[in-house]
């Protein structure tokens, strides 16, 4: 509201000590100028004036008035002026509390000459605020919480609104109210809201998630402290959600459940189990969790929770036995995977007995021991009964046959009778066979049933072969070598190998027999250890050859066993030489001769044949030609002994060395030999013509010219002969050749030419009359 009358704001008075005339004046306090109040949002009119400023001085000097500050001459400027000459303020438009809340101006006066007569005045402008802005809600929508069961009093949730106006007047303060709830379960008004702070509470016990899951909340806000006829109101959603606790065990659907099961199966569901649960779904308060409590002291089933459906999966984890148990009977509990809410007791329903019956199948026949192993010495003969494979049926309550046949047997060694399982041998066992492995040889068989379908099982039947002596020690090596000269230490060292084991093998003893004589007599033997001995030759010399010495070689029995010696010449390193070798080999000396003149007459036969051949190609150079040596062609043929990329990369014009189709000017030829690959009497391609001028404009272009009409010329000589381009340039070097005429009439000596040097000597000996060779 405007003051109905402007105040006027006088500048304070100068205050001076006064003369001795007057004398002392208590000095007066300044002026309290009392803040000028403007109403925001004034309709006007505009300007408005607010204050007169006036200084006392007016009436004795002309005075100007000025206001300074922020809403004068400085941002925002213009709200406020001031008539410089009656002092009267003005605000120019209307005010925005929420905007700007106050102003602090300086007034100044001075005189016509511009010096300041007054001192400035403070001038404070408060804008006083009007209930123009309603509560606003941060949000919309607010999103809360309570867990079920919960108590009165229970916090749930904040709303909170703010007012732009004054927070200190009335305009500013809020408060808040609920204006209805949705839905109206338990009761209409399960909560409450604190009027200035905005908290939600429960108002009385009774929330059940199952029941109802959410409330919907409507909020309201007005300011004027809540006065509904004055303040201004808005509103807003509060959606509080009711959590789940854990007050509603799981029940099993039925008290019994039952299922069936084969006999020796695994993983694999007897029955699934059902239960209902009122709690959240698939939270920890509504996850099923089974146990089995009897009836399964074995431990044969477990069961497993289906994360979407919640039942239970009733599964075999080790094999019945229909022989054993027919059927079980087991009890069965459900909890939940979180504990019950305090005050919530288990309901009986949470029990169930489970009957499961097994289901006979036809089982395989089983061998009682398996792998089974016998031991027999090796060498037991064919048709020895070793032992009786025999399986059982575990099908006790049916009568079925069983058989057996061969499944593996490496050796072929054994059989079994097909009705009773019996194992007899078909060929000698030798532990020494590749089959046999670590002195035992494995075979296997198959026993079936005749039940439906049929059944069978396998059985492993090892035999331990006991070592015998069986197997003759055997030299090495089998052949050696040695000088026909023996040296000091030119000797032999042999060893022996057995396929027998401990204890029939080794030590070995190495002797030579007594017949034939020149066995002893020539060689002798010396044992070095238990497995090594040494052979040497007895004599100075032996005459080269292949020898098989005889050897006893014995280990708990005599066997005979025989080494080959290559008996040759040596080098001074005690290597046999190439002549050794042959010799070695069994050839005598005559024999070695023999071969040496062969190797000599062939080698003979072909040097003759070569020089045969040099005499006969010098005849046939040396013989007259038969056709005329201007037909002649043998130099123009060029032999490539390389055929490079093809004709491909080579840029050659082949259609030069295609036959003439015409033959004509070649069959009235005078007799002789005629060659095919003549001219033709045919138009010729237009050669270019050379240029009259010492230097044609384009050289390159004359030659392309003549190549290209060279390319098109039928006539063209396929032999290799150059093509002439009369073109020889603008002058030459050389001196002038005319003195060489062929026509010249006139005797010429020529014996300069010997002058010339050696590229000239043959045409000086033809035209200077030198002396003949």
């Amino acid at each position: 509201v405007w003051d109905s009358q402007p105040k006027v704001i006088k500048f304070s008075r100068k205050h001076q000590r006064g003369s001795a005339v007057n004398g002392l004046r208590r000095q007066k306090r300044d002026w309290v100028i009392p803040p000028i109040n403007v109403p925001e949002n004034s309709r006007g009119p505009f300007p408005h004036m607010l204050v007169r400023i006036r200084s006392d001085q007016d009436k004795d000097v002309g005075i100007r008035y000025s206001i300074t500050g922020a809403g004068a001459d400085q941002p925002p400027s213009g709200i406020y002026n001031i008539d410089p000459i009656s002092g009267n303020m003005f605000v120019t438009q209307p005010l925005d509390r929420e905007d700007r809340a106050s102003f602090h101006l300086r007034a100044h006066a001075v005189d016509m000459n511009g010096n300041q007569v007054e001192n400035p005045i403070e001038l404070y402008i408060y804008v006083i605020d009007m209930n123009d802005n309603r509560p606003e809600f941060q949000n919309q929508v607010y999103n809360g919480s309570v867990a079920e069961g919960s108590k009165p009093g229970s916090s749930v949730m904040q709303v909170t609104a703010t007012d732009s106006d004054d927070s200190t007047t009335a305009n500013g303060m809020v408060r808040y109210r609920i204006l209805s709830q949705t839905p109206h379960n338990p009761i209409p008004n399960m909560f409450t809201i604190n009027s200035e702070t905005g908290d939600i509470v429960t108002v009385s016990a009774g929330l059940d998630r199952e029941k109802v899951s959410q409330y919907t909340i409507i909020v309201q806000a007005t300011d004027m402290e809540g006065n509904l006829n004055f303040g201004l109101s808005n509103t807003a959603t509060a959606l509080i959600s009711i959590t789940d606790i854990n007050d509603n065990p799981p029940e099993l659907t039925v008290r019994t459940f039952s299922g069936e099961v084969p006999e020796n199966k695994v993983n694999v569901v007897v029955t699934n189990l059902t239960v209902v649960d009122r709690d959240q779904p698939h939270s920890p308060n509504w996850n099923a969790v089974y146990r089995i409590v009897g009836g399964d002291p074995t431990g044969h089933f477990t069961i497993h929770t289906n994360p979407i459906t919640n039942e239970g999966m009733l599964t075999v984890i080790k094999p019945v036995d229909f022989e054993m148990n027919r059927a079980f009977g087991l009890t069965v509990v459900v909890s939940n995977q979180a504990h019950l809410a305090s005050g919530i007791q288990s309901s009986l329903q949470s029990t169930a007995g489970v009957t499961i019956s097994v289901q006979d199948v036809n089982e395989p026949p089983v061998f009682p021991v398996n792998p089974k192993m016998i031991r027999f010495e090796e060498g037991v003969p064919a048709g020895t009964t070793l032992t009786v494979f025999a399986a059982q049926d575990p099908d006790r309550f049916i009568h079925q046959i069983v058989r057996y046949s061969k499944l593996s047997d490496p050796a072929n060694w054994l059989k079994i009778n097909r009705t009773n399982g019996q194992i007899t041998t078909m060929a000698l066992l030798d532990r020494e066979s590749m089959f046999v492995k670590n002195n035992v040889y494995e075979a296997t068989f198959l026993a079936f049933d005749n039940g439906s379908p049929p059944a069978s099982g396998t059985g492993t039947l090892q035999i331990y072969l006991i070592d015998v002596n069986d197997n003759a020690p055997e030299l090495i090596p089998r052949e050696a070598q040695l000088c026909d000269r023996p040296r000091p230490n030119s000797r032999i060292n042999i060893t022996a190998a057995d396929g027998d084991a401990d204890p029939n093998v080794g030590p070995f003893v190495f002797e030579l027999p007594s017949f034939p004589a020149s066995v002893r007599r020539n060689w002798t033997i010396s044992r070095l250890n238990g497995d090594y001995a040494q052979l040497k030759l007895r004599l100075s010399y032996l005459e080269a050859g292949v020898y098989d010495i005889p050897v006893i070689v014995s280990d708990s029995g005599n066997h005979r066993s025989a080494i080959r010696v290559k008996v040759c010449p040596c080098d001074d390193n005690g290597d046999c030489s190439a002549t050794g070798a042959v010799a070695a080999a069994g050839l005598g000396t005559g024999a070695i001769i023999a071969i040496l003149i062969s190797i000599i007459i062939l080698l003979s036969m072909v040097l003759l044949f070569v020089v045969w051949m040099k005499r006969r190609e010098k005849e046939r150079q040396a013989k007259p030609l038969l056709i005329d040596p201007e037909d002649d062609v043998r130099d123009n043929i060029l032999k490539y002994d390389e055929e490079g990329g093809g004709e491909e990369d080579q840029d050659y014009d082949l259609s030069q060395l295609q036959q003439p189709e015409s033959l004509d000017h070649i069959i009235n030829k005078p007799a002789g030999v005629r060659r095919v690959d003549e001219r033709p009497v045919i138009a010729e391609s237009q050669y270019p013509v050379r240029s009259s001028l010492p230097h044609p404009g384009d050289i390159g272009e004359f030659i392309n010219d003549g190549l290209r009409a060279a390319d098109n010329d039928p006539t063209a000589p396929p032999y290799d002969s150059l093509l002439v381009f009369d073109y020889e340039g603008s002058g030459s070097t050389a001196g002038s050749v005319s003195s060489l005429n062929s026509i010249s009439s006139g005797d010429q000596e020529y014996d300069y030419l010997n002058d010339w040097g050696p590229r000239f000597k043959k045409l000086a000996d033809l035209y200077g009359g030198g002396d003949d060779d």
